[in-house]
């Protein structure tokens, strides 16, 4: 190295000419030096293929919200009148298994009707368009039961633009007998307004620490992976050394190795994030699909991600080689000998607290969200969390001494390099103590977005209103469930009024009227305490809640009482009465609550004392009970529905119901997690096989010798499974400090221990599948040919 050169090491063109030294040796550093910038590129690869989806989330929340709102048929909060421009719309949306399917009736009021978007023409009757991922289920075998519901003739596609995702089952049917007495509504067009409602406090939070959590391994791994090969660049940097370079000079040449690594990690990420972007239309996770052109990144996040990798490759590069005196005889690491402190590692989890609760209570007057103190608190304590792992890994394999073979090669190695131990698992420590955290959180506050629908599904599982008002159509499809596969029973009643003959008397507000419940005795039972009950009885229910006034009740339903089963408009023309009596042995009950956790009063009356043909505008309703042992019994239900009339739903009982923002948050945090924990397997996979790799001459020559194999391999087992114990043990530990801090933020004082192990047991379960995915390499770089060098 010639003198000028070292007098120069100082200014931004020593630091250029010393990086850009460094890339050079990358480069031209032989088989070696290729397969550990190959690794490197690999590892910052597949962080930043995780950064650049994270950074399109916005825009895949934003056109799926867009295509969402742009296919809803407008509402304009006024009856349509009919012209050439308008149709009439019937919702057919139905539930396919777990899978939704949207669907509409459409029949055009004239030749200008709309086509909803993504529809290049309108469907004639009994015909329909559909989505790609609905005609592939239609004509699987899986979808059997479904081409049942929809028996329309299949004549075309929907577009992407009238998709929300490529996952979507949607179709357009058209209809020549849709009308509005049938469940149609008439609508001159499609496309609502954007709406925005105001996020809850809690959720926020918990959308901002899960982003901190998520992506803080990314980060880790991105900066262990710029680390990859350190023993094998130390011998060469003291090689520098050895020709004259000063200490800055071979610091920054290794942050230029690091860099050129890191750069091509940048080109690897967008390689990778290019190909996924090409599969997305085929992924689906937690019911979200997305098009490719939707994985499009933020161009500012794009930005600095592109600048942030090669910054950090250089940063990690020279703050690991802070305490490694590089001699030109050899690499002297003082953390070796040195022990690690744990007095300014504990400031940074008090700190992390500290802004937590500096944000104050979320449900306090005025609370809110101050996001770099929320984001900023859980970064700091996370990091925290960080860096009090290696102290625990140094402090614990320090002390440890007898053992089996295995057992001292694992420790003896853990001892030489605590640090390199410590960084391979930190990144599922991360995330094992941020998912405590947040699970910690969801748990406590998920009540809040729950609402108790007093719905009981032990007593049945669907409801459905039948739209027709004809008592013999009622009848017939009464008689349809009835007979449906899988139904084990129904709860079928007809809703009806009656009131009081005569006109309005002085001082009424207005003739007195009360319900009629038309049903057998069984289905009566479901709603009233009957005690016993025959063909013929008719009943005087009182509401079993006290909140309905039972003198208002028998003002009209007492035994022995005249009624009038229509209900006179003075609007409307006159229509003669159609008088019935009450029998004098009806009995006065007591109602229940029926299984869809409503309340029915007045008259209960079975067919054998009313012809059900005298009531007026009667309503049917069913409420099934179906045999969990019979395959699909609820798609038989519903194409039972779909026969009766297409318009009908069929709504599932269920004793509570999510908030819709709650849930969709869910949602996306499970896509979200689903991603980062493939990444800290892949991770994991390619840190363990870089560390496999700098040890192959090592593990040849202890075959060599006569070691067996399989020590070895218990040896590889321990070197990770000890870390990972320590890690998540301190992942409980920091997770639970964590999590009660957050809990505090959200006035909660519930802590739900049960949900501390899901996230332990999956790392668990990820560091025996990385370990047992390395086994095989492993085998191969014990063969004798490791021994040979260059």
């Amino acid at each position: 190295m010639s003198t000028d050169t070292t007098n120069a090491a100082r200014g931004p063109r020593a630091w250029a000419r010393d990086l850009v030294m460094g890339m050079r040796f990358a480069v031209g550093g032989g088989r070696e030096g290729w397969i550990r910038t190959l690794l490197t590129a690999v590892g910052v690869g597949l962080g930043v293929t995780l950064l650049l989806t994270a950074a399109s989330i916005p825009t895949i929340a934003a056109e799926r919200s867009e295509r969402r709102e742009a296919q809803a048929p407008a509402q304009l909060g006024r009856a349509t009148p009919p012209s050439a421009s308008t149709l009439l719309v019937g919702d057919v949306h139905t539930t396919y298994r777990t899978q939704a399917v949207r669907g509409e009736l459409l029949r055009p009021d004239g030749p200008k009707a709309p086509a909803p978007p993504g529809v290049a023409a309108l469907p004639g009757p009994n015909e329909m368009v559909v989505s790609p991922a609905l005609r592939e289920l239609l004509r699987s075998p899986e979808g059997a039961l479904l081409r049942e519901r929809l028996p329309y003739k299949d004549v075309g596609l929907i577009a992407q633009s009238g998709l929300v995702g490529p996952a979507d089952l949607t179709f357009y049917a058209g209809s020549d007998t849709l009308t509005e007495a049938n469940g149609g509504h008439r609508i001159p067009g499609f496309g609502i307004a954007p709406t925005s409602d105001p996020l809850d406090p809690k959720l926020l939070a918990l959308i901002i620490v899960a982003f901190v959590v998520l992506l803080m391994p990314v980060a880790i791994f991105i900066g262990t992976a710029v680390r990859f090969g350190g023993e094998q660049r130390d011998r060469r940097l003291a090689a520098l050394r050895l020709i004259g370079a000063d200490a800055r000079m071979t610091r920054r040449t290794a942050a230029g190795e690091a860099l050129f690594g890191a750069l091509c990690g940048l080109l690897v990420g967008a390689g990778m994030f290019l190909g996924a972007r090409q599969l997305a239309s085929g992924i689906t996770v937690w019911d979200i699909s997305a098009f490719p052109s939707d994985l499009t990144p933020a161009p500012w996040l794009t930005a600095l991600i592109a600048l942030a990798v090669p910054l950090a490759a250089v940063l990690v590069t020279l703050l690991s080689l802070r305490r490694v005196t590089i001699e030109p005889l050899g690499v002297v690491r003082s953390g070796a000998d040195r022990r690690r402190r744990l007095w300014w590692r504990l400031p940074f989890l008090l700190a992390g607290v500290a802004l937590l609760i500096a944000n104050g209570k979320l449900n306090s007057p005025g609370g809110g969200v101050n996001p770099y103190l929320v984001g900023g608190g859980a970064a700091v304590f996370l990091l925290g969390v960080t860096l009090v792992l290696p102290w625990a890994v140094d402090a614990v394999v320090g002390r440890l001494r007898r053992g089996t073979v295995p057992w001292q090669l694992a420790v003896r190695r853990l001892q030489l390099s605590p640090g390199a131990a410590a960084r391979s698992v930190s990144g599922i420590t991360v995330a094992v103590a941020g998912a405590i955290a947040l699970q910690l959180l969801f748990s406590a506050v998920q009540g809040d977005f729950m609402k108790v629908t007093g719905q009981d599904p032990t007593r049945a599982q669907l409801q459905a209103s039948l739209p027709a008002h004809d008592i013999g159509t009622i009848r017939t499809a009464q008689k349809m469930f009835q007979e449906t596969e899988g139904v084990r029973g129904v709860v079928a009643t007809i809703d009806s009024n009656a009131s009081r003959p005569g006109p309005q008397r002085k001082g009424e507000p207005f003739v007195p009227i009360t319900q009629l419940v038309y049903g057998d005795c069984a289905s009566l039972a479901e709603m009233a305490r009957l005690g016993s009950c025959k063909d013929g009885d008719v009943f005087v229910v009182r509401d079993h809640t006290g909140q309905v006034d039972t003198d208002y009740i028998t003002q009209t339903a007492r035994p022995g009482a005249t009624v009038d089963l229509i209900v006179h408009n003075e609007q409307g023309p006159p229509v003669a009465p159609r008088l019935w009596t009450v029998p004098k042995t009806a009995r006065t009950v007591d109602s229940r609550p029926d299984p869809m956790g409503r309340s029915s009063f007045g008259l209960f009356v079975t067919p054998g004392a009313l012809d059900g043909t005298s009531l007026e505008d009667p309503q049917g309703v069913v409420q099934l009970k179906v045999d969990p042992t019979v395959p699909d019994a609820v798609e038989h239900v519903r194409n039972t529905a779909a026969r009766i009339n297409p318009v009908m739903g069929i709504h599932t009982l269920q004793n509570v119901e999510r908030d819709s923002h709650f849930t969709s948050v869910r949602t996306w945090l499970l896509v979200a997690s689903t991603a980062t924990l493939a990444l800290i397997a892949a991770s994991m996979l390619v840190t363990m096989l870089e560390q496999l790799r700098e040890r192959r001459r090592l593990l040849s020559v202890l075959v060599a010798f006569g070691t067996r194999r399989a020590t070895l391999a218990w040896s590889v087992l321990w070197q990770t499974a000890l870390p990972v114990l320590l890690g998540l043990a301190l992942a409980l530990a920091g997770g639970c400090g964590l999590g009660l801090s957050l809990l505090r933020m959200a006035g909660k004082t519930t802590f739900d221990g049960s949900v501390l192990w899901a996230p332990v047991a999956t790392g668990a379960a990820l560091v025996l599948l990385v370990t047992a995915l390395s086994l095989p390499p492993l085998w191969r770089m014990m063969r004798p040919d490791g021994l040979r060098t260059e």
